[in-house]
Parts: structure tokens; C-alpha cells; sequence
């Protein structure tokens, strides 16, 4: 049978209306297991966690176990939509405030029996996981899933530590037009040997849609670029005098930790920060690709092997709680 899929636009309070897409199989669907929400991270939005060439999407993966699964598209992601002129916004802005209102909206609206989600965080959207976690009262999480996101910024690629050095210079950068350069630019960089490896491979990817594939990205944000800049300069995220390492080590949430071996975006050890932080919590590592079949970041998400990997060994964890 189908996925059911629809999707709901909720207004964040702040003059943007969020995107919520509910991806469920009504014959597998389990009332008594809690939603699961996925969040996208920096400059990509939810159509990367519901699009994969060849197979099910971790999405559609995640449908299929029996989960209700709502992705999420927050301030300047995929289909939200500002209603007032997009403003000024930050990192705490979509980790706190819109995934706090995505969450809510998620459980008022779900047709399962839970009062808490599992929040599942691809990238940069782990990070607005943890935000969520350890800034946002009365916070609606169970349990939090990392795929290849930062905490702290234990190793860094070395072109990212050279570009962090300006963070204001990042600042004032409108980058526009980002899908449409990828779908330029995709196939071309494809066939070059090793210019693709920091980010994935294309000998496990299928690019040849890359239409499809680049509706995966949108345009980065020039404030949250400066802030991703000084954090990953500065090592920890502090924003307004708040320290999040600091602040979600208290956490004792059981935390999955998925981490692609070749991953030049999110290093093995930042990808780990978390997991090595919270002692005192329920946690596991998994860890995908090896020296004869490396992942890379986006490898988690779109390749083939990402749903024996990432998507079957999620799934278990899930079931175990």
C-alpha cells in the first residue's frame, strides 16, 4: 500500500509560516510508539530525509516500520513561507522557537496516543535538537537521534577552519541561487575523481536526476552562517551568553549517535562530541561505511547503502524504547 502523505503549514508566532509533512503507512502505523520528527539542517530543508533515488527515503524507511514521521521545513527551509518580510533570524531561532512550535503542532495533530516525540536530527538540524533540548522549557523530546550533526567542533576540515576565521565576513554574504548552480554543477564535479569525497560518493549515490536531487538544498542564511562561522572557530556555540555544550550536559535523553566514517563535513569526532559528553545518558554509536565502501555526509541521507547503515539500525533503536 502507498505512503499517506500531507502537509500542514503552521504559523511560528514570528511572521513565517512553517512546513510539516506527515509520511505514514495507515496498514503499519503503531498508535503506542511516539511520532518520530525529522529536522534538516543547514541550508538543505526536509525533501533530503523524504527523497532518495533507487529506494525508500529515511522518511518513507521509517513509515514503513510503523512510525508516524513529520518532517520538518523551518524559517527559510523548503516550503515555509514568510508572512511579513523574512526578517533577521539565527541559529536559536529555528532550534528553540520553531522546532518547539513544530513539535507542539506535531502533537496536537498526531494519531498516535504520545505526549512526547523521538526528534531526529540530520546535520545541523541535531544541533537544533539539542538547542531544543537544553534551552527550550518544557521541552517535548524523548529522545534525540544524531545523524552526522556538531556539538562541539573537536576536528574541523581544514578549509572550513580557514573560512571561520571571518565570521562577519560571512555575515554579509546574500548567497542566492544555490540549487540552481548544484543542478549545474552536479553533474560535471560527478565526474572528477575525489571532488565530491568530503561531501559524498558518487559511486554509491544515483546523480542522475539531479533535478530532483538539488531541490535538497536551499540558500544558507547570512546570519547563521556568521554564527556557524564563530562557533566553529570558537570550538563550543555560544549564543547570548549561553554556552550549549555546557548547558546539555546535564541531559541524561537517550541519544543515538550515526556517524559516516569518511565524512568531511561533520568529522568522526564532532559527530561524537555529544555522545562522548553525556555520560550519564542511555547512548550508542553506529557507525557507517568502511575503508572498501566510505560514507561521506551526504551518504547518510541519499546513497545506496544509507538504508542497511543508517535507516535499518535507526529503526531498530527505535523499536527498543
Amino acid at each position: 500500500m502507498a505512503l499517506q502523505y500531507s502537509r500542514t503549514l503552521i504559523d511560528n508566532g514570528a511572521g513565517w509560516q512553517l512546513a510539516l509533512h506527515r509520511i505514514a503507512d495507515p496498514e503499519r502505523l503503531d498508535p503506542t510508539r511516539r511520532p518520530v520528527v525529522l529536522v534538516p539542517g543547514f541550508a538543505m530543508n526536509s525533501f533530503a530525509l523524504r527523497y532518495r533515488p533507487g529506494g525508500d527515503s529515511l522518511a518513507g524507511f521509517l513509515a514503513r516500520a510503523g512510525h508516524e514521521v513529520w518532517c520538518t521545513d523551518l524559517r527559510a527551509q523548503g516550503a515555509s513561507r514568510p508572512t511579513r518580510g523574512p526578517g533577521t533570524f539565527g541559529l536559536a531561532d529555528l532550534g528553540v522557537h520553531d522546532l518547539g512550535v513544530a513539535i507542539d503542532a506535531v502533537l496536537a495533530r498526531t494519531a498516535t496516543q504520545a505526549d512526547q516525540v523521538d526528534a531526529v536530527g540530520a546535520s545541523l538540524g541535531a544541533t537544533y535538537v539539542f538547542m531544543q533540548v537544553a534551552w527550550a522549557p518544557g521541552h517535548r523530546v524523548a529522545r534525540m537521534v544524531n545523524i552526522g550533526g556538531p556539538l562541539r567542533w573537536v576536528a574541523v576540515h581544514p578549509l572550513l577552519k580557514v573560512l571561520a576565521q571571518a565570521p562577519s565576513l560571512w555575515g554579509l554574504l546574500a548567497i542566492r541561487g544555490t540549487r540552481d548552480f548544484a543542478r549545474r554543477v552536479l553533474p560535471v564535479a560527478a565526474r572528477i575523481p575525489g571532488l565530491l569525497h568530503v561531501y559524498l560518493h558518487p559511486a554509491i549515490c544515483d546523480l542522475s536526476e539531479p533535478a530532483s536531487l538539488v531541490q535538497t538544498v536551499d540558500d544558507p542564511v547570512p546570519r547563521i552562517n556568521q554564527e556557524i562561522a564563530r562557533w566553529i572557530r570558537d570550538r563550543d556555540l555560544v549564543l547570548q551568553g549561553r554556552d550549549l555544550t555546557q548547558d546539555l550536559a546535564g541531559s541524561t535523553l537517550p541519544l543515538l549517535t550515526l556517524v559516516a566514517n569518511a565524512d568531511g563535513i561533520v568529522p568522526e569526532s564532532t559527530t561524537c562530541s555529544a555522545h562522548n559528553l553525556l555520560t550519564e545518558a542511555p547512548r550508542a554509536v553506529v557507525h557507517a561505511g568502511d575503508h572498501r565502501r566510505p560514507m561521506a555526509h551526504a551518504d547518510l541521507f541519499v546513497s545506496e547503502p544509507a538504508e542497511a547503515q543508517v535507516f535499518r539500525p535507526l529503526a531498530a533503536w527505535l523499536r527498543g524504547g
